[in-house]
Order: C-alpha cells, then structure tokens, then sequence
C-alpha cells in the first residue's frame, strides 16, 4: 500500500476542491485499494471574485507554494482556474513553473499542476475541439475564460454564466441545477461539455447524469484537475462514476 502525498494551494474561501477531489480519490481507493491519498492545504485569502481581489490572491503564491513545500507533497495542485486564466492566455504555464522553482528552493521538488492548465489537458484527453460551458462567473470574467480556452486552439461554442460573485456562494450552489442548466447551452455544435469551469462551484453530482443525458463527454475543472493529478503520480485515470475523462478508457 502506497501513501501519495497530494499538496493544494486553494483560495481561502474555497469549500469544493476539498471535498470533490478527495471524494473522488476515496472512490478510486475502493477500486485500487493499493493507492491511499493524503491532501495537505495552504490557503490564499480571496472572498470575491473580482479581478482585484483575484490579483491579490496571486501575490500570495510564493508563501502558500513554500508552505506546502514543509509537507514534501509528491504532486502539487493550484486550484483557482479563473485566478490564473484571469492574467491571460497561457498564463498558467508561467504560474506552474513559478510553484515549481518554489518547491525546488526549498528542497521538495514535486510536479505542479493547476486547475487551468488541467481543464485544457482535459478537453484535449478528450479529442475535442469545441466545447460548451457553464460557469459561475460575472460575464466579464467568463469572457476571459472562453477567451483563454480559445487562445489554446478550443472554440467555445456557447457559455453560461451564473453570475455569482461572492465565492462562499458559489460553494453553496446545488450541484442538481447543474442537471437543467446544461440544457440552456446550444450544444448541435460541441464536442464535449464543461460543467463547471470553476473548482469551487459543486459539480460532480452531476457529471454522469449529465454525460448520459446529453450524449456528450462531460468534465470539470475538478475532474481534469483529478485527471492530471492521477497522471503525474503514475496512477491510472479511473474513478468510477466521473465521466468519460475519468473512465479510464483514454488510457490515461
């Protein structure tokens, strides 16, 4: 039996990727009872989302990535999606690699992943090229995700935002409206559907039923990011239950 040691870096309002990511893990561990996972959490302060309260946060990175690094994690995860897609296309590459010289310095060298660049992994795991989504965003702050998802070569072909700026709110949010809010997307033209392109609004009650319902590969940004997480420590992209880019069908 083997202990993987999985480090967050979370925002400090954040409830979600707390509980999906470690939920979806526990239900891997009843499939492959040989890997157990361990989360350890450091938190940057962020209430509102708001691209001022959004930069503040980022400032904090250096000393919530040095934290994480006491805990010697074996893969590091950065989840605040709109955080980073918010500084502008590619972004997230930078971000990793400023964690990663982070956790270096202080001698726990461990691979970095971030919701952002995972939802990308995903769509791309998932061969799409067009996609639809739902955020939970002002419409100012999903402009700039489907601006960053299309920059990355995908054409988001519909959006719905929520409109939900206070983030504890955002937590609080009934994953089962997720299961009619897909059906206000015009999806004739998507190959796959983004949930929830936000790791803090509650989603995966919803992914399967969903997925089964509109006959399309459905993700988040919590089970890409659990899907790259799953792939930096070796481990085979299976939780039941997930969706398709958790089936273990892509080989991953």
């Amino acid at each position: 039996m083997t202990d993987h040691h999985i480090g967050l870096i979370v925002p400090s309002s954040n409830l979600t990727m707390e509980t999906e990511l470690p939920r979806m893990l526990q239900a891997r561990e009843a499939m492959h009872p040989e890997d157990r996972f361990v989360f350890h959490s450091s938190r940057m302060r962020m209430r509102h989302v708001t691209p001022e309260q959004l930069r503040e946060m980022n400032a904090q990175t250096e000393r919530a990535a040095a934290e994480l690094a006491d805990a010697r994690p074996d893969v590091v995860a950065s989840a605040c999606l709109v955080a980073i897609m918010a500084q502008g296309p590619g972004h997230h590459c930078t971000a990793e690699a400023e964690i990663a010289g982070v956790l270096r310095a202080q001698g726990a060298a461990a691979p970095v992943v971030s919701s952002a660049g995972a939802l990308l992994d995903g769509i791309a795991a998932l061969g799409a090229r067009r996609i639809a989504v739902v955020t939970p965003y002002v419409k100012e702050l999903t402009a700039l995700v489907t601006a960053y998802i299309e920059d990355a070569g995908v054409e988001v072909v519909d959006a719905l935002s929520l409109e939900v700026p206070d983030n504890l709110a955002v937590a609080r949010l009934d994953p089962r409206a997720l299961l009619d809010h897909w059906r206000r997307l015009d999806l004739r033209r998507a190959d796959a559907l983004v949930l929830s392109a936000c790791v803090q609004m509650p989603s995966l009650a919803a992914i399967q039923p969903v997925e089964e319902a509109a006959g399309l590969p459905v993700l988040s940004a919590a089970t890409a990011t659990t899907y790259r997480v799953l792939g930096e420590l070796g481990l085979a992209a299976r939780v039941p239950g997930a969706g398709r880019l958790l089936s273990g069908a892509l080989g991953g």
